[in-house]
């Protein structure tokens, strides 16, 4: 009776255990933040908390969907990105930790240097101002036009002072930029959509950022959360040396740990 008693008591210590895990839900972009994450389910397991990975194509959703509760996290973007987005929808959601870079770049199906670039060539560049201003100021480092200030994040075309090859530049959003590559001379493009499109940035692009870039991508949540117990978990794991090195193997420097 009482080794009955004894393994009842266990089972139901064990169940309770279970049920009383931490979850966290986190939105990612595919490649590589849900995949950095899928790599951490069962590291994060191990210290009560259970993930749950939702993916988005976009960068809007991740940050609406933080921001009014419906998830905890995300992990997809950089801080320029996060200060733009707060100053312009009225949230606070804060950066928790950098995990790492993804060096930006110009990619063309049409050419395979720079210097063949023609006069009046078709440049698409993202929509959203801190990536597209970004694109504008890694096409100023290569000299292919010169902007007002090239310390501005947020340059627009319209903030191009010399354009000797009279580039003619295309707004759009960064998720469609790798589906009209061979519409257009040239396209800069994040490189979670350039790996996703079957693009190895380190061989393809024609030009890209150092590992000296400052876009680093950090996991992202609420003032009311991002000290939770769970949280903070998330990104001791995300900033092991476990995960820099899967970074380093799996994507050859297309992907760079910050850490």
């Amino acid at each position: 009776m009482k080794r009955t008693l004894f393994l009842t008591a266990m089972a139901l210590g064990l169940a309770f255990n279970a049920s009383a895990a931490d979850k966290l839900t986190v939105a990612a972009t595919p490649v590589p933040h849900a995949e950095i994450l899928e790599f951490v389910k069962p590291k994060l397991e191990a210290r009560g908390v259970e993930l749950e990975v939702q993916v988005f194509t976009d960068y809007v959703q991740p940050n609406v969907q933080v921001d009014e509760g419906r998830l905890d996290a995300n992990y997809f973007q950089h801080v320029p990105y996060l200060e733009e987005f707060n100053e312009g929808r009225g949230t606070e959601l804060v950066s928790v930790v950098g995990v790492h870079v993804e060096p930006f770049g110009a990619y063309s199906s049409k050419i395979d240097s720079l210097e063949q670039l023609g006069d009046g060539a078709t440049v698409a560049i993202p929509n959203d101002p801190t990536n597209g201003g970004r694109a504008l100021l890694l096409l100023d480092k290569a000299g292919l036009i010169k902007l007002a200030d090239d310390s501005n994040i947020l340059a627009t075309p319209q903030d191009i002072e010399e354009n000797p090859k009279g580039l003619r530049f295309h707004e759009l959003e960064a998720a469609t930029l790798p589906r009209i590559l061979n519409q257009v001379d040239l396209a800069l493009i994040n490189t979670n959509y350039a790996l996703e499109a079957g693009l190895n940035p380190t061989e393809d692009a024609l030009v890209i950022e150092g590992p000296e870039s400052p876009y680093v991508n950090v996991l992202v949540a609420r003032p009311d959360n991002k000290d939770s117990d769970a949280i903070r978990k998330l990104a001791d794991v995300l900033t092991s040396e476990a995960v820099a090195e899967f970074i380093r193997e799996e994507y050859e420097g297309a992907v760079v740990p910050a850490f």
